[in-house]
């Protein structure tokens, strides 16, 4: 999309895991700034929002969804990879399916969506907004999955960035706890404790605006959005 003096408008935007938690706020903030947002997810988003199901652990079915988002709608101007699951526990005591699972959705689901929208984000000099997480720069006990899966959402990110030089914007966004249903089918120990404070999504999801609609040219390479009291940071 061109830009429109202060920056660029969000233009038409697939946003993963946009059926809830952040990725819904992400939807939410792109259609209130004049864009069209697309879901990506395995539930429906809220009522009239532009939507695939599809199970983004299966990569062939996330790159066929991508796809076919970029020929109804004609292409491509951004992309948020915000779909992420966890499975908490001691490595040994983590069902293994369960385990590969997290690995498939937060991070080869990630790079194939990413994959399958390139060539429309490339023609539109488009941007590609990838989810971390403060635990894809710190490790933590009982969280080997997640922690795998979001080291490599942030190596993979970076070395995304190299490649994207002068072609289109990439950013990387480090979030810590959200207030979203994500902790609530954990045990009781893997929740975050009664006095946590947690971000408001809509909040972080306003700092994916802000990347996705800086002028062509200016990249927002990295951002951490945390409370101030996130004990995950740094």
């Amino acid at each position: 999309m061109p830009d429109n003096g202060a920056g660029r408008r969000p233009g038409t935007v697939v946003v993963t895991g946009g059926a809830s938690g952040l990725g819904a706020a992400v939807a939410e903030a792109v259609a209130q700034a004049g864009g069209t947002p697309v879901v990506l997810d395995l539930r429906p988003p809220a009522a009239g929002m532009a939507h695939a199901l599809v199970d983004l652990a299966d990569p062939r079915a996330a790159e066929a969804a991508v796809h076919g988002v970029i020929n109804e709608h004609g292409g491509l101007d951004g992309v948020v990879t915000a779909a992420g699951i966890d499975a908490s526990g001691a490595l040994g005591d983590v069902d293994a399916q369960a385990w590969e699972r997290v690995i498939a959705v937060n991070l080869v689901g990630t790079a194939a969506v990413v994959r399958a929208a390139l060539p429309s984000i490339i023609q539109r000099r488009g941007r590609v907004v990838t989810v971390a997480s403060t635990l894809g720069l710190r490790a933590l006990g009982d969280a080997t999955a997640y922690c795998a899966s979001k080291f490599g959402v942030v190596g993979f990110t970076r070395a995304l960035a190299v490649e994207a030089q002068g072609r289109f914007g990439v950013t990387l966004l480090v979030p810590g706890g959200m207030r979203t249903a994500f902790f609530d089918d954990r045990p009781e120990q893997y929740r975050p404790g009664p006095d946590a404070t947690l971000a408001p999504p809509a909040e972080v999801a306003q700092a994916v605006l802000f990347a996705l609609t800086r002028p062509t040219g200016l990249e927002i390479r990295e951002l951490t959005v945390t409370v101030s009291t996130e004990s995950s940071w740094p």
